[in-house]
């Protein structure tokens, strides 16, 4: 990628880690694509749950954070410009995709490059604000359900972490393979999480060993992974998109030894996914399996804000960032 001096953009920023108020919106420059890469202007993303965990400095102990670090994973947009020997898009594209959260890039920004196989088209009856919430989650949800357990219609699917981002989208995607489907949740979101297709609302401060037993279960919050595995059904499949960030080692090591037990292991992945995969997931929800799930809306200028509402809990799907460029591409 390389930049210009010549054109400027706001773009979300933190220098150190910290609470919400560390982030700050500043004019960097706009970037230029190079081969093989498109210019996205930037219209929504979405706060995802390791974004926090990365600003709080948690990830520290695992992963090495570069400053300034530019938030953001997710984008719905346009497409404005294309590097040489782009093929596969053109110009005025409406897309949706992510950016490697190993890379520089964030999508808490006006304008970004990504590599054109990043991106695919975005739901046409939805707006770029719906079409995020649906992006990440989405994603992690279709590959794990769908790819990784291959859940199949009549199973048992305890989702927990049902009201959040990932979870209301796998709730979702339960429903649409045929599963039945019980949520861990707050009390405060059963009727949220019901209106999603949930069969069953059980409050989340249940103790693990009063759950019944499940042919599969998908966890979004990483901790007590193995008292959970003992709720598997026999022949039953377990796979987390998290581990305890309190206790990383001693969490994916716990992970890692399950590999042992077989088919009965904790399947834990991160997600990295591609064009194809939203073409998928557009689909999908352009057959009204999946809604949208917008909890809340903060402009970029309040990204501090929106950071703080998804750290404080109570969310029902998603906290979006919604960005209006003040130039024309």
């Amino acid at each position: 990628m390389t930049t210009t001096t010549q054109e400027t953009m706001r773009a979300a920023v933190f220098r150190r880690f910290g609470p919400p108020d560390v982030l700050e919106v500043v004019e960097v420059p706009r970037p230029v694509p190079a081969r093989g890469e498109v210019l996205v202007r930037v219209e929504a993303t979405s706060v995802n749950g390791g974004e926090l965990a990365q600003r709080q400095g948690r990830l520290r102990r695992i992963a090495r954070t570069r400053f300034p670090s530019f938030p953001g994973i997710d984008f719905a947009g346009e497409i404005v410009a294309l590097g040489a020997g782009i093929t596969d898009v053109t110009l005025g594209d409406r897309v949706w995709g992510t950016v490697d959260e190993r890379g520089p890039v964030g999508s808490a920004a006006e304008y970004l490059v990504v590599e054109s196989w990043r991106v695919a088209g975005t739901p046409q009856h939805l707006t770029s604000i719906e079409a995020v919430t649906l992006l990440a989650g989405g994603a992690t949800a279709l590959v794990g359900l769908r790819d990784k357990v291959r859940l199949r219609a009549g199973e048992r699917l305890l989702v927990r972490g049902a009201a959040g981002g990932v979870g209301s989208i796998a709730v979702q995607v339960g429903v649409m393979l045929g599963a039945r489907v019980t949520a861990l949740a707050h009390p405060a979101s059963a009727d949220f999480v019901r209106a999603l297709g949930a069969d069953e609302v059980i409050d989340y401060r249940e103790p693990i060993e009063d759950l019944g037993r499940y042919d599969v279960i998908f966890d979004t919050r990483g901790t007590s992974l193995w008292r959970l595995r003992t709720r598997l059904a026999p022949g039953g499949r377990m796979v987390t998109i998290a581990f305890d960030l309190d206790r990383p080692w001693r969490s994916l090591g716990a992970i890692a030894v399950s590999g042992l037990l077989g088919p009965r292991r904790i399947r834990f992945f991160l997600g990295h996914p591609t064009g194809a995969l939203f073409e998928d997931l557009r689909k999908i929800a352009e057959a009204r399996h999946l809604r949208p799930v917008v909890d809340s809306v903060y402009p970029l200028e309040q990204i501090a804000e929106a950071h703080g509402a998804l750290e404080s809990g109570g969310v029902h799907g998603k906290v979006v960032v919604s960005i209006r460029s003040s130039s024309a591409a």
